[in-house]
Protein backbone atom coordinates (compact mmCIF):
# COMPACT_ATOMS: atom_id res chain seq x y z
CA UNK A 1 0.00 0.00 0.00
CA UNK A 2 1.41 3.33 -0.89
CA UNK A 3 1.01 6.26 1.30
CA UNK A 4 2.23 9.93 1.24
CA UNK A 5 4.49 10.22 3.92
CA UNK A 6 3.32 12.66 7.11
CA UNK A 7 -0.61 11.79 5.89
CA UNK A 8 -2.32 9.16 8.21
CA UNK A 9 -4.33 6.58 6.53
CA UNK A 10 -7.83 5.55 7.97
CA UNK A 11 -6.33 2.99 10.47
CA UNK A 12 -3.88 4.95 11.51
CA UNK A 13 -6.14 7.96 12.04
CA UNK A 14 -8.51 5.35 14.25
CA UNK A 15 -5.89 4.23 16.05
CA UNK A 16 -4.57 7.46 17.39
CA UNK A 17 -8.23 8.93 18.05
CA UNK A 18 -8.74 5.73 19.82
CA UNK A 19 -5.97 6.69 22.48
CA UNK A 20 -7.79 10.12 23.12
CA UNK A 21 -11.09 7.94 23.52
CA UNK A 22 -10.09 4.57 25.20
CA UNK A 23 -11.40 4.09 28.47
CA UNK A 24 -8.45 2.99 29.79
CA UNK A 25 -6.16 5.65 28.97
CA UNK A 26 -7.97 8.42 30.67
CA UNK A 27 -5.26 9.16 32.81
CA UNK A 28 -2.75 10.01 29.87
CA UNK A 29 -5.01 11.27 27.57
CA UNK A 30 -6.16 14.17 30.00
CA UNK A 31 -3.02 14.40 31.44
CA UNK A 32 -1.57 15.70 27.98
CA UNK A 33 -4.48 17.45 27.57
CA UNK A 34 -3.37 19.37 30.82
CA UNK A 35 -0.21 19.93 29.67
CA UNK A 36 -0.96 20.92 26.72
CA UNK A 37 -3.13 23.63 28.41
CA UNK A 38 -0.40 24.58 30.72
CA UNK A 39 2.20 24.62 28.17
CA UNK A 40 0.40 27.28 25.95
CA UNK A 41 -0.63 29.24 28.79
CA UNK A 42 3.19 29.38 30.07
CA UNK A 43 4.22 30.23 26.24
CA UNK A 44 1.23 33.31 26.28
CA UNK A 45 2.86 34.35 29.62
CA UNK A 46 6.21 34.36 28.26
CA UNK A 47 5.28 36.31 24.84
CA UNK A 48 3.30 38.87 26.60
CA UNK A 49 6.02 39.41 29.06
CA UNK A 50 3.93 38.67 32.27
CA UNK A 51 6.13 35.69 33.03
CA UNK A 52 7.50 37.34 35.93
CA UNK A 53 3.95 37.99 37.53
CA UNK A 54 4.03 35.32 39.97
CA UNK A 55 1.03 35.73 41.00
CA UNK A 56 -0.77 34.26 37.20
CA UNK A 57 0.65 30.87 38.29
CA UNK A 58 -2.32 29.99 40.49
CA UNK A 59 -4.56 30.26 36.61
CA UNK A 60 -2.56 26.62 36.11
CA UNK A 61 -4.63 25.47 38.95
CA UNK A 62 -7.67 26.44 36.54
CA UNK A 63 -6.14 24.42 34.31
CA UNK A 64 -5.41 21.58 36.47
CA UNK A 65 -8.93 21.26 37.68
CA UNK A 66 -10.56 21.44 34.38
CA UNK A 67 -8.54 18.60 33.54
CA UNK A 68 -9.28 16.38 36.31
CA UNK A 69 -12.77 16.97 36.57
CA UNK A 70 -13.47 16.37 32.72
CA UNK A 71 -10.89 12.93 33.81
CA UNK A 72 -13.00 12.02 36.23
CA UNK A 73 -16.64 12.90 34.25
CA UNK A 74 -15.28 11.00 31.23
CA UNK A 75 -14.13 7.84 33.74
CA UNK A 76 -17.79 8.05 35.10
CA UNK A 77 -19.19 8.00 32.01
CA UNK A 78 -17.06 5.39 30.51
CA UNK A 79 -17.28 2.72 32.92
CA UNK A 80 -20.97 3.53 34.43
CA UNK A 81 -19.52 3.78 38.04
CA UNK A 82 -16.72 5.86 39.86
CA UNK A 83 -15.88 4.53 43.64
CA UNK A 84 -14.43 7.45 45.59
CA UNK A 85 -10.72 5.73 45.49
CA UNK A 86 -10.59 4.68 42.00
CA UNK A 87 -11.35 8.45 41.20
CA UNK A 88 -9.07 9.47 43.89
CA UNK A 89 -6.24 6.98 41.53
CA UNK A 90 -7.65 8.44 38.23
CA UNK A 91 -7.40 12.21 38.94
CA UNK A 92 -4.22 12.19 41.02
CA UNK A 93 -2.31 10.13 37.75
CA UNK A 94 -4.08 12.21 35.66
CA UNK A 95 -2.75 15.38 37.02
CA UNK A 96 0.39 13.26 37.75
CA UNK A 97 1.39 13.11 33.96
CA UNK A 98 0.36 16.27 33.28
CA UNK A 99 2.80 17.81 35.81
CA UNK A 100 5.36 15.59 34.24
CA UNK A 101 5.22 16.45 30.38
CA UNK A 102 4.93 19.82 31.45
CA UNK A 103 7.92 19.44 34.12
CA UNK A 104 9.90 18.26 30.75
CA UNK A 105 9.00 21.03 28.73
CA UNK A 106 9.86 23.10 31.45
CA UNK A 107 13.49 21.77 31.45
CA UNK A 108 14.37 21.57 28.08
CA UNK A 109 12.92 25.55 27.69
CA UNK A 110 15.04 26.65 30.28
CA UNK A 111 18.08 24.12 28.99
CA UNK A 112 17.23 26.08 25.50
CA UNK A 113 16.11 29.61 26.98
CA UNK A 114 19.27 30.30 29.66
CA UNK A 115 17.11 33.66 30.06
CA UNK A 116 14.54 32.28 31.86
CA UNK A 117 16.82 30.14 34.49
CA UNK A 118 18.71 33.63 34.68
CA UNK A 119 15.68 35.11 35.45
CA UNK A 120 14.95 32.65 38.22
CA UNK A 121 18.47 32.74 39.98
CA UNK A 122 18.56 36.53 40.08
CA UNK A 123 14.59 37.14 41.02
CA UNK A 124 14.00 33.96 43.34
CA UNK A 125 14.83 34.04 47.06
CA UNK A 126 16.28 30.86 47.03
CA UNK A 127 17.08 31.30 43.43
CA UNK A 128 21.37 30.69 43.68
CA UNK A 129 20.21 27.53 44.81
CA UNK A 130 18.40 26.15 41.94
CA UNK A 131 19.31 24.59 38.57
CA UNK A 132 17.71 23.15 35.32
CA UNK A 133 17.30 19.82 37.03
CA UNK A 134 15.39 21.02 40.16
CA UNK A 135 13.22 24.17 39.15
CA UNK A 136 12.27 21.26 37.07
CA UNK A 137 11.49 18.76 39.71
CA UNK A 138 10.05 21.34 41.57
CA UNK A 139 7.47 22.17 39.26
CA UNK A 140 6.58 18.34 38.85
CA UNK A 141 5.91 18.26 42.71
CA UNK A 142 4.27 20.69 42.68
CA UNK A 143 1.80 19.92 39.71
CA UNK A 144 1.52 16.50 41.42
CA UNK A 145 0.50 17.87 44.76
CA UNK A 146 -1.68 20.27 43.44
CA UNK A 147 -3.43 17.40 41.68
CA UNK A 148 -4.19 15.09 44.88
CA UNK A 149 -5.79 18.45 46.20
CA UNK A 150 -7.81 19.37 43.30
CA UNK A 151 -9.01 15.60 42.65
CA UNK A 152 -9.45 15.49 46.69
CA UNK A 153 -11.69 18.58 46.37
CA UNK A 154 -13.61 17.47 43.51
CA UNK A 155 -14.25 14.25 44.35
CA UNK A 156 -16.79 15.45 46.90
CA UNK A 157 -18.51 17.26 44.16
CA UNK A 158 -18.62 14.28 41.40
CA UNK A 159 -21.04 11.98 42.10
CA UNK A 160 -19.36 8.51 43.37
CA UNK A 161 -20.90 5.10 44.18
CA UNK A 162 -21.68 4.59 48.04
CA UNK A 163 -19.68 2.00 49.45
CA UNK A 164 -21.17 -1.25 49.23
CA UNK A 165 -21.57 -4.02 52.39
CA UNK A 166 -18.49 -6.06 52.67
CA UNK A 167 -18.65 -9.37 50.98
CA UNK A 168 -19.47 -12.18 52.88
CA UNK A 169 -21.87 -10.58 54.94
CA UNK A 170 -25.62 -11.03 54.83
CA UNK A 171 -28.88 -9.10 55.78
Amino acid sequence: MCQKKGKFNEYQYLNYMSFFNAPNRIPESYGIRIAVGLIVFFLIMKFANLGHHVELRLLNLFILSGGVHAALKKFRRSHESLNYFRGLVTGVSTAGIGSLIFGIFLFAYMKLAADLMKSIKENEPMGIYLNEYMASFIVVLEGFFSGLLVTFVLLNWVTTDEVSDPQGQAH
